[in-house]
């Protein structure tokens, strides 16, 4: 087991390269500024559009690969770096599926609201 400074010292190092990504996207796109950013709707398949169908699709999509993408970051990190044992691993995986599942009835409700709360009060503008 690696010691707890040497430790943090590693995910601060992930965290500032990660914030330090984004920050940089920002800045990227506020030089480079378009009338409108819109998706490409010709990527997007058809069924993902529109509907109650489109909308369980992306809820769903996200969860999972929100979670997958997390139990990847974890099993990295607490197996490979952290040398934490299987039963660990196994309590982060059940942890995690329980927040997601907690979470997803709640991220589907607001993926739904939204789009109804923009086109009722319009876009302002911001300052």
């Amino acid at each position: 087991m690696l010691p707890a400074s040497l430790n943090i010292a590693i995910m601060l190092a992930g965290y500032l390269l990660t914030m330090g990504y984004l920050a940089l996207g920002l800045c990227i796109l506020r030089r480079h500024r378009s009338r409108s950013w819109h998706p490409s709707k010709r990527l997007t398949p058809a069924s993902m559009r529109r509907g109650w169908l489109g909308l369980i699709r992306q809820v769903a999509g996200t969860a999972v690969g929100g979670y997958v993408l997390l139990m990847v970051v974890m099993i990295g990190y607490y197996d490979g770096v952290a040398g934490e044992g299987v039963e660990f691993t196994v309590s982060a995986f059940e942890g995690a599926a329980a927040l997601v599942a907690i979470t997803l009835p709640v991220f589907f409700l607001v993926s739904w609201a939204m789009p109804a709360v923009r086109r009722r009060w319009g876009r302002r503008p911001r300052r």
